[in-house]
């Protein structure tokens, strides 16, 4: 069952560019393209309007020669089964193989004498040449993934208006051996491109290692001076809170002016922001570009922006502009601001860096983020649907790892409007460039750290990028690579001229878990661990201070598994002893779809061993939530005395994977999704396994009172138990225990395991923080789950405004607990999910006498018609319901 990616986003939302300019539109449409070994004329030939193109085929742009090829159906989607083996791979083929021509004829009229008209390539992977008319546009080959190209096509345009243009763009070279290996082989790393694309243990080889037009062309139109690299810094002093009246704020903005004609051009560089304007005069010598810097803007009383759940993500609009002799506009930019700073100190407790945001200490809640799909199919749409989800587990923040690219502004746009900070890795990883010895590379260590081959490239390119991404409020931290520093002379140059000069503002880590983020005195590589831990782990063993990496599963549940597994490889995992090696039995699908090395193993057998694949992956995700919630609880239960923070591996993945990810490639979540988003609440009741006390962390900065803390137990039957309850209160950032209930819990849960309930009301005994857990019998079994009685709940839904449904879960006091139920929004007519969708809360038990309200968000259909609803729980029936207008 294949299922197509571009149901996923129907819809579209509506982000304002992080540098919209004037007159600017993109090539994205009518491409053709054809392998290089196919075509017999030059690029001078090619380009001319004139050039047949009979037999030329359409091409995607942005894209890959990959995606490309799937959107012509010449190749299977490698994202299913074991399609990917079916795909020719570039080390075995040769480079011309995937080497091709693009070509995308428009319509631009010639401009007038003080017109001008620039080609912008933002991503072009790896080398090209570039064809106008039949110009040459580059004077040598262009190289690097990352760096971006701008010719001003003004004397290029044709006079008719018909315009051609032609690239060639060649492969990574090397291309590295995909031979099982974390970036292969490793040589792929001798090029400055993402690493990831040789294989990994996380993902296959991508055969064409992502060649192409990768990012967007577009066209500018500007008068005589092109307005460009704004940048705008926002100095936020003393200590805040996201409510009241704000000290002011200082606002320093600069811009580059390239002024391509033969005469000097005067007249004013200004910007507006919040109804406020400075100005200032200048003159730009011909052919020449100049930085210019203008006057700081006090902003009184500033909306200030925050991460997540900490304060709101407000956001101007900062619009710069030139103005040729003062009066006619030459160019201009819209720059979206939040007002913020960003800040760092040492914990000499916890032995780590801790982060500050205007002022304020903020624990960081952190994900690792690979990229947005393997094969660079990126959307505005699935950007903001991910980093939603991301906003939706609670998290504060999200590191790109090195082995990637820096990520796209429409990321970047994303994560400014939820409240996501970042940490951008550079294009650095310790498994390629050369950290540990490793037999499946192809050279040794001493050559791999001076990878990559051309560290000029790397360093215009990293100047390039952070020019780029600069000015996003999200963007919090740089860091060098993965597991590794660059070279001597590419830190020097990071750490002493790129950074200072081009940016200034942020924290610089010289790689992911180095010693001046958190001092490592574990040993170890500092980071980890990756594999099911003991729930009690996470709160008793004190790892490292402020860990990069740290998680652990994530398949999806069966409806997930069909949309790439074919059936008859639907088949469970078995696990055969923790003696034995393997100590699993698995499919050869899911083991290309990296299942093996973070497999359940035994995790899963005290709820049963798993009758099919549909009990399986129904009891993975008891599993899920139990480690995520348990991990963010545990780390949290020590903020500030062990940790200032944490960063699970891995949030999401760029493909079809079975481990380290919250949602599916299809934008379906997981169980882990809601244990997250449970575990990290801001304001949150948990339950400490190790000494069974019942404790609160206040993630806010504001004191909380006036709190009634609630305790019951339940038995398999639904009987509750009152174990306490006590009007609390909380300081600031902090964890603090409230009730010990060992005694209780032994007793209760004994024989058949128990169920415990701690929430938190307020004053009008509304719900403030809710946790519900399963808790094992004496023996660590799940006995009382396995014989469980069932529960018939009642369902509602109905549609509260357009594109929003609300679902009522109610449990009769007859009942006992409806356990674990996971709820769905589903096409009313196919039964099938709907994708994305945004949850309040997943996964849900409702006690006996209760009811539970959920909210569900999406993109509603064309003609109109509403979903159904499903939902099934572990002894709960399947339920279809239609949804009341």
């Amino acid at each position: 069952m294949k299922f197509k990616l571009s149901i996923l986003f129907v819809f579209l939302f509506s982000i304002a560019g992080p540098v919209a300019a004037q007159n600017t539109y993109e090539l994205n449409t009518d491409w053709k393209c054809m392998p290089k070994t196919k075509v017999t004329v030059n690029g001078q030939s090619l380009s001319q309007p004139s050039h047949n193109l009979a037999g030329w085929q359409p091409a995607v742009v942005p894209g890959t020669v990959l995606t490309t090829q799937l959107e012509n159906k010449e190749i299977p989607d490698p994202f299913y089964g074991m399609n990917n083996k079916r795909i020719p791979d570039i080390y075995h083929t040769g480079r011309d193989y995937y080497t091709y021509w693009f070509v995308k004829d428009f319509k631009e009229a010639t401009p007038s004498d003080d017109e001008q008209v620039w080609l912008h390539l933002r991503g072009v992977n790896y080398s090209c040449e570039v064809f106008l008319n039949g110009q040459k546009l580059n004077d040598k080959t262009h190289y690097g993934m990352f760096l971006r190209q701008t010719y001003n096509v003004t004397p290029h345009l044709s006079k008719d208006g018909n315009n051609r243009l032609a690239v060639i763009v060649y492969p990574p070279d090397p291309v590295g051996n995909p031979n099982g290996g974390q970036a292969g082989d490793g040589t792929i790393a001798k090029n400055v491109s993402h690493q990831y694309v040789a294989g990994w243990d996380w993902i296959q080889p991508i055969r064409d290692r992502n060649t192409g037009i990768w990012d967007k062309v577009t066209i500018e139109k500007t008068k005589q001076v092109n307005l460009k690299n704004p940048h705008v810094i926002t100095l936020v002093p003393g200590v805040r809170k996201p409510e009241g009246p704000q000290q002011p704020a200082t606002i320093k903005v600069s811009a580059e002016l390239e002024n391509p004609t033969s005469k000097t051009v005067s007249g004013t560089l200004q910007y507006t922001l919040d109804g406020q304007t400075v100005s200032q005069k200048v003159s730009i010598p011909a052919r020449s570009t100049q930085q210019i810097s203008l006057k700081d803007l006090t902003l009184q009383n500033p909306k200030l922006w925050w991460p997540n759940g900490y304060g709101p993500q407000n956001l101007y609009q900062l619009k710069l502009q030139f103005l040729v002799k003062g009066k006619t506009i030459s160019d201009e930019e819209t720059v979206q601001v939040g007002v913020r700073e960003i800040q760092t100190e040492w914990n000499d407790k916890t032995q780590s860096k801790q982060v500050k945001v205007n002022g304020q200490k903020v624990f960081i809640k952190g994900g690792n983020w690979i990229i947005s799909d393997a094969m660079l199919r990126f959307t505005d749409a699935r950007y903001d649907a991910e980093i939603r989800y991301h906003r939706d587990m609670n998290l504060n923040l999200i590191r790109i790892w090195g082995g990637a690219l820096v990520e796209r502004p429409e990321f970047y746009l994303a994560c400014d409007k939820y409240g996501l900070l970042v940490i951008q890795d550079f294009w650095m990883s310790g498994d390629a460039n050369g950290r540990w010895i490793d037999p499946l590379k192809l050279e040794d260590q001493w050559t791999r750290r001076q990878y990559p081959d051309d560290h000029q490239l790397f360093i215009k390119s990293a100047a390039d990028q952070v020019k780029m991404v600069r000015n996003f409020a999200s963007l919090a931290m740089w860091c060098g690579g993965n597991e590794i520093t660059p070279p001597k002379d590419i830190l020097t140059a990071l750490e002493d001229s790129i950074l200072p000069s081009l940016d200034g503002t942020r924290w610089f880590i010289p790689y992911s878990n180095s010693d001046s983020m958190s001092y490592n005195t574990l040993g170890g590589n500092g980071d980890g661990p990756y594999t099911i831990q003991p729930i009690d782990k996470f709160w008793a063993f004190k790892t490292y201070p402020f860990n990069s990496e740290v998680g652990s599963v994530g398949v999806g549940d069966y409806e997930s598994l069909v949309r790439f597994i074919p059936k008859e490889n639907l088949v469970a995992p078995q696990f055969l002893g923790a003696d034995k090696k393997p100590s699993e039995k698995v499919d050869s699908v899911w083991e290309y779809h990296t299942y093996t090395g973070v497999g359940y193993e035994h995790h899963i057998l005290p709820y049963g061993a798993p009758k099919d694949v549909k009990d399986f992956a129904t009891k993975a995700q008891l599993v899920n939530y139990d480690q995520y919630r348990a991990l963010m609880e545990g780390f949290s239960s020590h903020m500030w005395d062990w940790y200032t923070g944490t960063i699970i591996w891995k949030t999401q993945n760029p493909w079809t994977a079975m481990r380290g990810q919250m949602y599916d490639y299809y934008l379906d979540p997981n169980a882990c999704l809601y244990g997250l988003r449970t575990g990290g609440e801001p304001l949150h009741v948990m339950y400490d396994p190790v000494d069974s006390m019942v404790m609160m962390v206040n993630n806010t900065f504001e004191m909380k009172r006036d709190m009634m803390l609630v305790v019951n137990a339940y038995d398999m039957a639904g009987k509750k138990t009152s174990m306490g309850q006590v009007i609390s209160e909380i300081n600031p950032s902090m964890a603090k225990k409230y009730i010990p209930v060992n005694a209780a819990i032994k007793k209760l849960a004994q024989d058949k395991g128990m169920f415990l309930s701690l929430q938190l009301l307020d004053l009008n005994k509304q719900v403030i923080s809710d946790n519900f857990y399963w808790l094992p019998d004496a023996k660590g079994e799940y006995s009382g789950l396995k014989e469980m009685p069932k529960a018939t709940i009642k369902l509602e839904a109905q549609q509260t405004a357009k594109g929003k449904i609300e679902v009522t879960v109610t449990n009769p006091a007859t009942n006992t607990v409806a356990f674990f139920n996971r709820l769905a929004l589903v096409d009313a007519k196919t039964q099938q999910r709907l994708l994305p969708v945004f949850y309040s809360d997943n996964y849900i038990s409702v006690v006996p006498g209760e009811k539970k309200v959920i909210t569900m968000e999406y993109t509603p259909a064309a003609d109109g018609s509403l979903p159904a609803v499903t939902i099934e729980g572990w002894n709960v029936e399947k339920q279809v319901i239609s949804t009341k207008q």
